[in-house]
C-alpha cells in the first residue's frame, strides 16, 4: 500500500486535529503578519493615496458616475463634488496607533487568500479523493468573491457615503470638521465587511452540502431573505438610502446566484443517488 494511502487511512486523535489546527492557524498568522509589516511600511502613501482618495472629485468611481450623467441627463445631475475631510487628530499617538490599525487591516486583506487555503489544507484530510477534486477552486472562488466585495465597497460605498457626510449639514454655520479615525474607520469598515458579506454564495454552498436547505427552501423564504438582506446593508452601511441600496442590490443578485449553485448540489447529489441504486 503507497505511504500517501497509509496516511489517509490512519485516523487523527482528537490532539492530533488541534495540533494540525494550530499549524495552519500560526501560518496564517504569519502571512497576516507579513501583510502587516508591508503595509505599515507604505502606510503614509494607503492614508493619503487610497483612504483618502474617494472623497476627491478625481476619484474613478466620481468622475465615471459624473460622465454617465452628462450622457444620460445632459447635465451634473449624478456629480459628486470634491470634499474637503480637513481631517484632524486629537490625540497625541493618534496617527502612531492608527498606522497599525490600517497595516493590519491591510494585512487581512492581502493575506486572506493564502488564509482561505490554509482553511483548505485543514479540511482537504477529512474529504474524499472526489471532492478533493471537487473543492480544488474553493481557495480561488472564495478569495475571488472577497477581492470583489472588497472592491465593491470600496469603489462603490466609500465615495458615496463620504460625499453624503461630507455635505450634509444641518446648518451652513457648523462646519464639518472630521477626526481623521471617522474617515478611515468608514472606508476599512466598508471595504472588509463587504468582502466578507460577498461569501454568500460560498456559505450556501456548505449549508447546502451538508443539508441544512435546498433550492426550494430558498425560493419560498425569498422575500423574508430580501428583508434580512435589507436590514444587513443598513447594518453595514451608513444611513443614506444610496448606499444600502448599492450593497442591497449586489447581496440579493449573490442570493440568486446561491439558489443556482445549490439546485446544482442537489442535482448532483440526485445523481448520485441515481448511480448508487
Amino acid at each position: 500500500m503507497p505511504l500517501d494511502q497509509v496516511k489517509e487511512d490512519k485516523e487523527m486523535t482528537f490532539i492530533e486535529h488541534l495540533d494540525d489546527l494550530r499549524k495552519h492557524l500560526f501560518r496564517s498568522a504569519i502571512y497576516v503578519f507579513a501583510g502587516t509589516i508591508v503595509c505599515f511600511i507604505f502606510a503614509q502613501f494607503l492614508v493619503e493615496d487610497i483612504i483618502f482618495a474617494p472623497a476627491k472629485d478625481t476619484f474613478p468611481t466620481i468622475k465615471a458616475l459624473c460622465s454617465l450623467g452628462h450622457r444620460i441627463y445632459g447635465s451634473d445631475r449624478l456629480c459628486l463634488s470634491s470634499v474637503e475631510l480637513n481631517a484632524q487628530n486629537l490625540n497625541v499617538a493618534g496617527q502612531f496607533l492608527y498606522s497599525f490599525r490600517i497595516a493590519f487591516i491591510g494585512g487581512i486583506i492581502l493575506a486572506f487568500p493564502l488564509i482561505i487555503n490554509q482553511f483548505w489544507l485543514f479540511v482537504k484530510p477529512a474529504l474524499a479523493a472526489k471532492d478533493i477534486k471537487k473543492t480544488r477552486m474553493f481557495t480561488f472562488y472564495t478569495s475571488l468573491l472577497f477581492m470583489l466585495g472588497v472592491l465593491f465597497g470600496y469603489y462603490m460605498l466609500a465615495p458615496i457615503s463620504l460625499n453624503f457626510f461630507g455635505n450634509f449639514k444641518l446648518s451652513p454655520t457648523i462646519q464639518n470638521n472630521f477626526s481623521f479615525q471617522s474617515v478611515i474607520n468608514l472606508v476599512t469598515t466598508l471595504s472588509l465587511a463587504t468582502g466578507l458579506i460577498f461569501q454568500l454564495p460560498i456559505i450556501m454552498y456548505f449549508v447546502a452540502v451538508i443539508g441544512l436547505i435546498d433550492s426550494a427552501f430558498l425560493k419560498k423564504n425569498r422575500r423574508y431573505a430580501i428583508i434580512v438582506i435589507v436590514i444587513l446593508a443598513a447594518v453595514v452601511t451608513p444611513p443614506d438610502v444610496l448606499s444600502q441600496f448599492l450593497l442591497g442590490v449586489p447581496l440579493i443578485v449573490l442570493y440568486e446566484i446561491g439558489i443556482h449553485i445549490v439546485k446544482r448540489v442537489e442535482k448532483k447529489a440526485r445523481k448520485k443517488l441515481i448511480e448508487n441504486l
